[in-house]
């Protein structure tokens, strides 16, 4: 037997609980503890061996929240709207969005984030841009 495939044989007892995927919510939040611990130990050495680990853990996360936990369609005006209750700021105090003028049309509906304002909140508050994405507005068909 090749010796990689005899030290993956000894060791996999340990590893496939960490790499299966979860089936309940205690083992989803086993998955999320060792990933923690795992990001403990790694730090921010992205050559440390148990990056790849790290790696997969997430995106067995991942999969089971876009299964389990769908994030609501929510507009970029509710976004925004969230992120200004959260860190407790005021309309006049938006400078990326614009005037407070500006910034309660975006709330209201009336008018939507454009794509500077959208990038510049984005980096102001450490999101994707894509947080600002409008829901997609269902299709009719017609008969």
């Amino acid at each position: 037997m090749h010796a990689l495939v005899e030290q993956a044989t000894e060791h996999w007892v340990y590893l496939a609980p960490l790499l299966s995927d979860p089936h309940s919510e205690a083992e989803y939040d086993a998955r999320v503890e060792a990933l923690d611990e795992i990001l403990d130990l790694v730090g921010d050495d992205e050559t440390h061996p148990l990056v790849g680990l790290a790696n997969r853990l997430g995106d067995i996360i991942e999969s089971y929240d876009e299964a389990h936990r769908p994030m609501p369609e929510v507009s970029g005006s509710e976004v925004l709207r969230y992120l200004m209750q959260e860190h407790g700021i005021a309309q006049s105090e938006l400078p990326e969005v614009g005037a407070q003028s500006v910034v309660s049309e975006v709330l209201s509906g009336r008018r939507k984030l454009n794509w500077r304002q959208i990038c510049e909140l984005s980096e102001r508050f450490g999101i994707a841009t894509d947080s600002f994405k409008e829901p997609r507005e269902k299709l009719r068909v017609l008969t």
